[in-house]
């Protein structure tokens, strides 16, 4: 009937690149277009996102206990999606999990927790804090629980989608902050910069690191609004969630913010507050991250993208 709605799926991997694919009703699969000019927005109207089809057997449901409608015959509002990648963080998790707001704008929040192979209580302790846990059952990386999360989100047709990490290092409760400019219409991609906001402590070396790496990411994007590149509290649209490709495992931070603004998507960002974890130990070391990292953005940039081409406001 002349309705085209855009579903996002997620390929199997190939040689380690996983991709997301748009897939139009009535039509055939193609993936996401690369474009890095403002395509999305040449029409001003951004498609409609269906859920990711039927959830899975044995799947929480869309929304399970985060609302239930109050008046008969008028659908609830759609929620809005905080996941948490965790790795045995059974430590920190579930005060995480009960930090988590209960509604944003009207909107019930659903607090998800990608446990990405933990061999810990961390299910446990998100469950038990009332969290809806999605298991990958082996340690897959960071990247591949940002990947599921957004997945997930897709399926319980969130209004908006974030994350943040599971490990304390950033506050659940400015959860309202990161989505309010995607409900409000104004950003389809917004980060939450710790480098604006408030730091209350941050070791020396991983300074120095996030303040080197932000500026490769600048240069790379030509923009001079991006002030951290390899913050763990990010927030998106649906559609933006929909056409999100993360291409490798190990983590996400560049290649995700590359291949939106690539895509044309509308980018801000907003102060935080950021304090390093008091419990458990982080998986990121400079010589393993640069490794993993530097290649992935190399093939982020060489799969028809132009590096001197990146899109700008």
């Amino acid at each position: 009937g002349g309705d085209h709605r855009v579903r996002a799926s997620v390929s199997e991997p190939v040689g380690g690149d996983h991709r997301v694919q748009l897939r139009q009703h009535g039509g055939t699969d193609a993936p996401a277009t690369r474009s890095w000019v403002h395509s999305r927005q040449q029409d001003g109207v951004d498609a409609p996102i269906a859920g990711a089809g039927a959830p899975r057997a044995g799947a929480p449901r869309a929304g399970a206990g985060a609302h239930r409608a109050g008046t008969p015959g008028v659908p609830p509002p759609a929620p809005v999606v905080l996941f948490l990648p965790a790795h045995d963080e059974e430590a920190a998790v579930g005060a995480v999990v009960r930090r988590v707001p209960r509604q944003i704008a009207g909107h019930p929040v659903v607090c998800l927790v990608i446990d990405d192979g933990s061999t810990d209580q961390t299910a446990e302790r998100a469950r038990e804090a009332g969290a809806d846990v999605v298991s990958l059952g082996t340690n897959h990386g960071l990247g591949a629980a940002v990947r599921r999360g957004l997945a997930e989100a897709q399926e319980r047709n969130a209004v908006a989608v974030a994350f943040c990490d599971a490990d304390g290092e950033y506050a659940p409760e400015e959860l309202c902050r990161l989505v309010e400019p995607i409900i409000d219409g104004r950003a389809d991609y917004v980060v939450g910069s710790r480098f604006a906001g408030t730091i209350g402590r941050m070791l020396p070396h991983r300074r120095l690191g996030n303040r080197a790496l932000t500026l490769w990411v600048r240069w790379l994007t030509r923009r001079r609004d991006l002030t951290d590149g390899q913050s763990g509290y990010r927030a998106f649209s649906p559609a933006a969630a929909a056409a999100a490709e993360i291409v490798h495992d190990y983590n996400y931070a560049q290649v995700l913010t590359l291949d939106l603004l690539g895509k044309g998507f509308r980018y801000a960002e907003v102060p935080i507050g950021y304090s390093f974890r008091d419990a458990g130990k982080s998986f990121v070391t400079l010589g393993r991250y640069l490794r993993r990292v530097v290649p992935a953005v190399h093939r982020e940039l060489n799969a028809g993208l132009g590096l001197h081409d990146v899109a700008r406001e």
